[in-house]
């Protein structure tokens, strides 16, 4: 158990170990801030499917708004708080407020200048950024695309801004704003979806839609600003790069970014394969991205981001510090796959009663595109688990300060999720003589493989520095065969109900699902499922009292 960082100075801190408990629950909150953005994307989602639909003009506007996006993960999310929220809480444990103010201050305006020089650059260059990611894009099409990723980039330098508010938000343990104020993005595309997608054509409500991206992001900003400079009364701007926290975090930030760009340059590489795949296809797979990045987001980014703080404020001995920190990690695993384990089999067996549910509205998503979003889906399931507990094991490695690590694994899961996607979509369905639709799924079980790679190194390089970690085999055997018996009712269930009402159909499945993955867990004596049970039980006889009350 080695090469734990040096412990500063630890007095009585506001970030110790009583406050560490305190705010044991920061993953709920993240968990109900993601949930709520969660659902108003897919509700964004299902409206854009309506309208706009799976086409040459939704495959453009898809694929342009992933392509700014890499600006917003190369300097926000993740890359933000990994760099950042380790030296600014350490800095208000040891009674530093004005240190990280100045700390504060410096960051947003270096951010500032460098978002406002790339968003330039990317607006300038779009013509010839558009073949590295889009290749496959020719004509009117690609013309399309260069207009919308153009007017989309100023809105990922404002997503940038949002990430540094986010950072101080999670810092100080305001988990709920930070993780819910993307439901005003969302909120805006969708108003702007329902006014004019009877009063425009599709080409027109595509740029509208774009338009209404750039001031959702604004708002987003604009939303968790208040609140920011409130709880940073020292916040002073400035370009002082003399200071040596300012220079510790420009020195995480550069191997986390570029980790972080390595890990989106993964999916750019999906997105540039899958524009070669036929029209509809790039539209296709990010609606089934919308559904598969719930449970990551929810559970994986959830934990991980409420855990980062704690673990970086993780006090005592070299030995202490590991335990503290393997148990941490150990209870954030065992909640993940709690979680993840059944949404996995949930989309293996029911993803097309989702697309359906969700995106089968009006003319413009068929049947046909149910069933090629259901095989997307299933690739995804192949590595959800292991995606998401990943992100935990990578925000233990930014809470003890190595940025380097989880950089070298994620070059190596590029490097095979390229090979692989590249063979499993194109060349693949071909030399089977399959429909290259098909090929989507490819793109998304070579992701799956690729995940699982990283996940491994990622945990022998954790088990290393702190010992043993990971949830017992005892557990996961329990986990996968409950997942598995409420899959086979789930597929029964569909099947009988086939001829149904596809709202009544539907919520019988996955209602059913949930119902008798939770019993069989119950039944199997898993910790997690009666945790949950009394927490429901507890807040809904709160509730009530309350009501009683009034």
């Amino acid at each position: 158990m080695t090469d734990l960082p040096p412990a500063a100075d630890e007095p009585t801190a506001v970030d110790a170990t009583p406050t560490t408990r305190r705010h044991s629950g920061g993953a709920l909150f993240v968990s109900i801030g993601i949930f709520a953005t969660k659902v108003f994307g897919v509700v964004r989602q299902s409206v854009l499917a309506k309208y706009i639909g799976s086409n040459a003009t939704a495959d453009a506007l898809n694929a342009a708004i992933r392509i700014p996006s890499l600006l917003q993960n190369l300097l926000g999310d993740g890359a933000m708080s990994a760099a950042f929220i380790p030296l600014y809480v350490r800095l208000r444990a040891n009674g530093d407020e004005d240190e990280a103010g100045r700390f504060a201050g410096a960051i947003f305006s270096i951010l500032v200048l460098i978002v406002t020089l790339l968003v330039l650059l990317g607006v300038l260059l779009t013509p010839q950024i558009l073949p590295l990611i889009a290749a496959g894009f020719k004509g009117e099409k690609r013309a399309l695309a260069i207009t919308f990723v153009r007017i989309l980039f100023p809105a990922s330098g404002l997503l940038v801004m949002s990430a540094w508010c986010l950072a101080i938000l999670n810092s100080h343990r305001r988990f709920l704003l930070s993780y819910s104020a993307p439901v005003v993005s969302n909120l805006t595309v969708i108003l702007a979806l329902l006014w004019f997608g009877r009063r425009q054509d599709l080409n027109a409500l595509a740029h509208t839609t774009a338009w209404a991206g750039v001031v959702g992001a604004l708002a987003v900003f604009l939303v968790q600003l208040p609140y920011v400079l409130r709880l940073v009364p020292h916040l002073r701007l400035s370009f002082d790069t003399s200071r040596p926290s300012v220079r510790s975090a420009i020195r995480n930030f550069v191997p986390v970014g570029i980790s972080r760009g390595v890990v989106q340059l993964s999916a750019y590489v999906d997105q540039l394969i899958s524009s070669f795949l036929p029209d509809g296809m790039v539209s296709l797979l990010a609606y089934a991205t919308t559904i598969s990045y719930v449970p990551v987001s929810m559970f994986g980014m959830a934990i991980a981001a409420a855990e980062l703080p704690e673990m970086s404020s993780v006090t005592g001995t070299e030995d202490e510090r590991a335990r503290q920190l393997r148990e941490r990690l150990n209870a954030g695993l065992r909640r993940i796959a709690f979680f993840v384990i059944p949404s996995a089999m949930a989309m293996l067996v029911a993803g097309d009663t989702m697309s359906r549910l969700l995106f089968e509205h009006g003319h413009r998503f068929s049947a046909q595109d149910t069933i090629f979003t259901w095989s997307i889906l299933a690739g995804s399931s192949f590595g959800l688990l292991a995606g998401t507990m990943g992100r935990l094991y990578s925000s233990t490695f930014y809470a003890v300060h190595d940025t380097r690590t989880p950089l070298a694994f994620a070059v190596v899961r590029v490097v095979l999720t390229s090979v692989l996607g590249y063979v499993f979509a194109l060349p693949l369905p071909r030399m089977l003589g399959i429909d290259p639709h098909w090929g989507g799924a490819g793109l998304t079980l070579s992701f799956g493989v690729a995940g699982w790679v990283e996940f491994w190194l990622l945990r022998r390089g954790m088990n290393r520095r702190i010992g043993r970690t990971g949830p017992p085999a005892s557990l996961m055997i329990k986990l996968w065969g409950s997942a598995i018996v409420a899959g086979a009712v789930a597929f029964g269930a569909k099947m009988a109900l086939a001829s149904q009402n596809k709202m009544i159909a539907g919520t019988i499945v996955l209602v059913g699902f949930g119902a008798v993955y939770i019993g069989a867990t119950l039944v199997t004596g898993v910790p997690e499922s009666t945790v949950l049970l009394r927490a429901l039980r507890a807040r809904i006889g709160g509730r009530a009292t309350a009501s009683t009350k009034r």
